[in-house]
C-alpha cells in the first residue's frame, strides 16, 4: 500500500483532493530520491516478486522474475557499475534499449549513481548525437549486435560523432536465450568486447549489492534525469527532472489511482517515454508487481495476439496504452477469457475518442480513466477519477498537489493577461512539485512561464464548474500519431525543397486507429506545375522519419492568411475535416443535409450535421464517434 496516505483514501474529485491537500506535501515524509523510494520499498516488500518480464508475449509463458529485494541489488550493483566507470552527480548516462530488465536496472541504477538520459532509438543519429553533445554523456547503454537489430549499428554512428563518449555498456539479447538458441545466434558474430565497450550482466555482476560504493547522499532537488521531448522530427529539448519531480509524480499517480497492494500493471510502452518509467514506479510504491511484456511491447504481435490470455495467467489488474492499442486490441476476442482480475486501463498521449472509449469498456467490462501530461510535468497532470465522476470528453482532474488555470497570454510578453471563465477555453498552465524549472537549454524557455512557477503547456483547453479538463487544441501545432509526436516544420521544410513549391502547411488529419495522420497543403510557384503524386514522392523522399511522410497532399490556389500573413491552420483542419466527413458519410451511403465545421471556445473543432432522418442520425453517430472531434448530428 501507499505508506504516505491514508489507507482509505480514494480518487473520488475535487472535494477529496481538498481533502487529502490539506495535509502539505512537506509532511508526508516522501522519500528524497528515486533510489530511497526503491530501497523503502524493498524493505517492505522484500521476497515478493517486483518484476516479471516475458520475452517472447505468449500465452503461456511464465516469465523471468525478480523480487523487490533482488531488484534493489540489480539496482544498486549497476549504480556501482557506473560509478566504477567515473559516474558522478553530474555526470550522465544514456540509454539506447527496447523493454528490458536491464532498461529498468539503468533507469534507476543511472539516478543513483548520476544523471538518466533516455533515447528514442527512432531518432535520427544526429539528434541522438547533438543530445549526448549537450550533456557531455561518457556512458551509452544499449543493445549488443544482434541480427534483426540495428541499435548496435546505430551506436558505433553515434559514439563518432560524441567526443565524450568514452563507454558503450551492450546488454546481450542471447542471454534470455538457452544454450543452444544463444549459441546458434552468436556463432557468427565477431568479438566486440574490449577496453572501451563492455558486458552489461558482466559490469554489473561482480559488484557490492548491499549499498552505493560512493557513499553518495542524494539531495532531492538534483537532477535525476533529462528526458528529451518535442517528437521524432527536430532536435529535441532536453527536459532536467529533479528527484524530488519523480518522487512526487510518482506519489501523484500512486495517489490518484490506487494502484496498490498485489495489483499487477503491465508495461507495454517503450521505457525512454515517462508513461512507462513512472507507471512502473507508481506500481512499485504501492507495492504491486510490473509485468513488463516482450522487448518491443506493444509492437510484438504475439503480445496484441495473446494479450487477453496474458492477462487472464499473470491476472493483471491495470496497463497503460494510447488511443491506437486500444483500437488494435479490439480485434481480439474477450469472451474466452477470465477478466476479472482487470481494475481499470490508463489512456493518454493523443486525443480518445468518444465511440472508441465506449466500445472497449463494452467489450472489456473494465473502467477506462483517460490522463493527460506532458515531460515538462515529470508524467502526468490530469486524469479521470478513478471511483468518481468519470467524463467522456474530459482528461478529468488535476492530481493531487498540481495546480491547473486557463488563462489568455499575451502574444509578445507570453504572459498571463487573465485566467479564463469557466467552460471558457484558453492556454492550460500548470504548477506543482512534479513540474520543473525550465529546459536544459536555456534559450528554450523563452515565453514557457505564464507566470511566477506557472509552466505554459502550449495547449489548449477549458475546465468546467467542477474540475474537469476539456482539450480543445494544441498550440503548438504537433501532429499526434499514434502517440507519437511528428513536427509539422519538419514536413514543410522538406517540400518547400520541391521547385515548384510556393507555400506549404503539414496537419493532422484525424484518424480512427491512431488519431492522426499527417497530410500537407501545397500552393504552388506561379506558371509552375507538379502533380500529387510527384509531391508524395517527393516527400517520402525527403523525410527521411516514415512516420512523416505526409499520406495525403493537397494543392490549393491560395492558403487562408492571418491578418498579418501567417497561414490559418484552422481553416485547413475545418477543410480536411469536412472532406473527411463528407467521404465517410458516403460510405454508408447517407445524404447529408447540412454540415459545417468551425472551432469552438467550448469545444475546439466541433463538427454539425444534419441528416436525412433518424436512422441515418444513429449511422452517422458511430461512425463520427471513433474520431476525436466533437460532433451535433441532428435529422
Amino acid at each position: 500500500m501507499n505508506p504516505y496516505i491514508p489507507s482509505d483514501f480514494k480518487m473520488t474529485g475535487l472535494d477529496a483532493l481538498q481533502t487529502l491537500e490539506a495535509t502539505p506535501l512537506g509532511e508526508r515524509g516522501l522519500p528524497a530520491s528515486t533510489y530511497q523510494l526503491l530501497s523503502e520499498a524493498a524493505e517492505r516488500h522484500g521476497d515478493k516478486i517486483a518484476l516479471r518480464f516475458l520475452l517472447q508475449g505468449l500465452a503461456d509463458e511464465d516469465g523471468i522474475t525478480y523480487s523487490y529485494r533482488e531488484f534493489l541489488q540489480r539496482i544498486t550493483q549497476t549504480a556501482n557499475a557506473f560509478h566504477q566507470l567515473g559516474i558522478n552527480s553530474d555526470d550522465t548516462v544514456a540509454m539506447l534499449l527496447p523493454n528490458l530488465p536491464q532498461a529498468y536496472f539503468t533507469i534507476w541504477g543511472a539516478e543513483a549513481a548520476g544523471i538518466f538520459n533516455p533515447i528514442n532509438p527512432l531518432l535520427e543519429v544526429e539528434h541522438i548525437a547533438a543530445i549526448l553533445n549537450e550533456v557531455h554523456c561518457p556512458v551509452l547503454v544499449t543493445l549488443a549486435p544482434m541480427a534483426g537489430t540495428e541499435l548496435w549499428a546505430k551506436a558505433q554512428q553515434i559514439k563518432a560523432r560524441v567526443p565524450s563518449l568514452k563507454t558503450i555498456v551492450a546488454v546481450d539479447l542471447a542471454n534470455f536465450l538457452g544454450d543452444d538458441m544463444k549459441a546458434l545466434v552468436t556463432a557468427d558474430r565477431e568479438d566486440y568486447l574490449n577496453d572501451n565497450v563492455l558486458d552489461f550482466d558482466q559490469l554489473i555482476g561482480g559488484q557490492n549489492s548491499d549499498g552505493l560504493d560512493s557513499g553518495r547522499i542524494i539531495d532531492s532537488e538534483d537532477i535525476a534525469s533529462y528526458f528529451h521531448t518535442g517528437g521524432t522530427t527536430g532536435t529535441p529539448k532536453l527536459a532536467p527532472h529533479t528527484h524530488a519531480n519523480e518522487v512526487a509524480s510518482t506519489f501523484q499517480i500512486n495517489t490518484a489511482t490506487s494502484m496498490n497492494g498485489d495489483i499487477v500493471t503491465l508495461v507495454g510502452l517503450p521505457l525512454f517515454h515517462v508513461n512507462a518509467v513512472f507507471t512502473g514506479l507508481s506500481t512499485w510504491l504501492g507495492g504491486g508487481e510490473l509485468l513488463l511484456a516482450t522487448p518491443q511491447g506493444y509492437r510484438t504481435p504475439a503480445l496484441m495476439e495473446n494479450f487477453w490470455a496474458i492477462v487472464e495467467k499473470h491476472r493483471v489488474g491495470v496497463f497503460s496504452a494510447v488511443p491506437t492499442i486500444l483500437s488494435g486490441l479490439l480485434n481480439f476476442p474477450t469472451e474466452d477469457y477470465d477478466l476479472s482480475s482487470l481494475q481499470f486501463a490508463i489512456c493518454g498521449a493523443a486525443p480518445l475518442a468518444t465511440e472508441l472509449a465506449r466500445q472497449f469498456e463494452d467489450q472489456t467490462g473494465l473502467v477506462l480513466l483517460e490522463g493527460y501530461g506532458q515531460t515538462e510535468g515529470t508524467c502526468a497532470s490530469t486524469i479521470s477519477p478513478r471511483f468518481g465522476d468519470r467524463r467522456i470528453g474530459s482528461v478529468g482532474v488535476n492530481l493531487p498537489y498540481l495546480q491547473v488555470r486557463i488563462v489568455e497570454v499575451d502574444e509578445k510578453t507570453g504572459l498571463a493577461v487573465r485566467d479564463c471563465d469557466t467552460n471558457e477555453a484558453g492556454v492550460i498552465a500548470i504548477k506543482g512539485p512534479n513540474v520543473f524549472k525550465g529546459y536544459k537549454q536555456k534559450h528554450q524557455n523563452q515565453g514557457q512561464w505564464v507566470d511566477d512557477g506557472w509552466f505554459n503547456t502550449g495547449d489548449l483547453g477549458r475546465l468546467d464548474a467542477d474540475g474537469y479538463l476539456s482539450l480543445t487544441g494544441r498550440s503548438k501545432d504537433l501532429i499526434i500519431r499514434g502517440g507519437h509526436n511528428i513536427d509539422p516544420q519538419m514536413i514543410e521544410e522538406a517540400l518547400f525543397e520541391h521547385d515548384a513549391v510556393a507555400d506549404v502547411a503539414a496537419i493532422g488529419k484525424p484518424d480512427a486507429r491512431v488519431g492522426e495522420l499527417p497530410i500537407a497543403y501545397i500552393q504552388l510557384k506561379p506558371g509552375a506545375t507538379a502533380t500529387v503524386e510527384e509531391l508524395l514522392a517527393f516527400a517520402a523522399e525527403h523525410i527521411s522519419e516514415r512516420a512523416a511522410v505526409p499520406k495525403e497532399i493537397h494543392i490549393v490556389d491560395a492558403m487562408p492568411l492571418t491578418a498579418v500573413g501567417k497561414i490559418f491552420k484552422p481553416d485547413l483542419r475545418n477543410d480536411t475535416v469536412e472532406t473527411l466527413v463528407k467521404e465517410e458519410m458516403a460510405k454508408l451511403g447517407l445524404e447529408i443535409a447540412e454540415l459545417s465545421v468551425e472551432v469552438d471556445k467550448k469545444y475546439g473543432q466541433f463538427v454539425k450535421l444534419k441528416v436525412a432522418n433518424n436512422a441515418d442520425q444513429t449511422q452517422a453517430s458511430e461512425c463520427l464517434g471513433q474520431f476525436a472531434f466533437k460532433t451535433e448530428i441532428s435529422a
